[in-house]
C-alpha cells in the first residue's frame, strides 16, 4: 500500500462547526476503510496547518478520491504528499545508474 501525508487547514465553515470534528474524523476513518485504506495516525497540529493525517490506500487514485470527497464537503483544505518509507528510498537510489 502507498503512504500519504495530508496536511489540513480548518475552512470557514470547518472552524465554526469544530464541534463536529470528531464525527468528522470517523467518518473519514471509515472513507478509508470502504476504499480499501487506512487513517493511521491524526494529529491536531499548531501552526499554519490545523490537521495532519498519515494514510495507507492502494494507489494515486484511491488516496484522490478520498481526499477530494472529504474537501467536497467545504470543512477542510487538503495538501497531500505521497511518502516513500525508508526502505524504498534505498531501492529506488539503489536502482539509479
Amino acid at each position: 500500500m502507498a503512504t500519504y501525508v495530508s496536511l489540513l487547514r480548518y475552512t470557514d465553515q470547518g472552524i465554526r462547526t469544530v464541534k463536529d470534528g470528531p464525527k468528522r474524523v470517523d467518518a473519514a476513518k471509515k472513507a478509508f476503510q470502504q476504499a480499501g485504506g487506512e487513517l493511521k495516525q491524526f494529529y491536531l497540529l499548531l501552526g499554519t496547518y490545523d490537521m495532519l493525517v498519515i494514510s495507507e490506500v492502494p494507489d494515486d487514485e484511491t488516496a484522490a478520491k478520498i481526499l477530494l470527497a472529504i474537501g467536497s464537503l467545504g470543512n477542510v483544505r487538503t495538501e497531500t504528499f505521497r511518502a516513500f518509507p525508508e526502505g524504498d528510498f534505498r531501492k529506488l537510489v539503489a536502482a539509479l545508474p
